[in-house]
């Protein structure tokens, strides 16, 4: 006859934190910089730059051959929330099309 095995319950708290940004941080403009990664076409970031931050053909060319040249580069200047979106809508299309291209924002000084 085998042991009976008893099998402590576990249970999982799931944790939230919740980041409060004033109105004044909202309208703040912010940058997004696109990270370099050695895995996404550099015609799929051209195609990023030009059709979610709207820059012109010879703009996102050279956004693109500065990220792959430095690490990372300036894409465009935006309030907090369209900014947001933006970096939102470029990761989702990323994600879909199986690259690991990265946005990050960090406040103008």
């Amino acid at each position: 006859m085998p042991a009976e095995v008893s099998v402590p319950l576990t249970t999982t708290i799931p944790t939230t934190e919740y980041v409060v940004i004033t109105e004044e941080e909202l309208e703040r403009p912010y940058r997004v910089i696109i990270e370099n990664d050695d895995v996404t076409p550099m015609d799929f970031v051209v195609l990023v730059l030009l059709t979610i931050f709207e820059l012109g053909f010879e703009q996102s060319v050279a956004v693109m051959l500065e990220a792959h040249h430095n690490g990372r580069a300036h894409v465009v200047t935006l309030p907090y929330e369209e900014a947001q979106r933006r970096v939102y809508e470029a990761h989702h299309a990323a994600r879909e099309a199986g690259y690991p291209l990265s946005f990050y924002l960090e406040p103008d000084s």
